[in-house]
């Protein structure tokens, strides 16, 4: 096999086992932390950015834009469990509550990647 071939072959096999994650996505993991408030913004939810090991709290998720087959009957209790390592990006998104308007992070999920390893959870309260 010449050498081109091989390159080819190689880098065919890079692309096929490389992370799905496209136009600057990252992958986090979304769930329940366990912690409580008495008035919103409420820190109860949790992301894990597996890109960088960050978490950040306080963090909602719209799952408007994931496919139809991701929208599954127990997503909210995947979700709540952080049984799912979700695609899409954090934005600062305004939310009002008690007539103030707050920015907050908010997952934008576009896609499911995988189920969470035991090891991506231990931030959520359910692990």
């Amino acid at each position: 096999m010449s050498i081109a071939r091989l390159f080819i072959l190689a880098a065919g096999l890079c692309a096929t086992t490389a992370p799905a994650f496209t136009d600057g996505q990252d992958g986090y993991v979304f769930c329940d932390n366990g912690l409580r408030c008495i008035a919103a913004p409420c820190p109860s939810n949790s992301a894990l950015d597996l890109a960088t090991g960050k978490i950040i709290k306080g963090v909602a998720i719209d799952v408007d834009g994931l496919p139809q087959e991701d929208k599954a009957l127990d997503l909210q209790d995947k979700l709540y469990a952080g049984k799912l390592v979700i695609a899409g990006a954090i934005e600062n998104r305004p939310q009002t509550f008690n007539g103030k308007q707050h920015w907050l992070p908010t997952l934008v999920a576009t896609g499911i990647e995988r189920t969470a390893k035991d090891s991506e959870r231990k931030h959520c309260s359910s692990r």
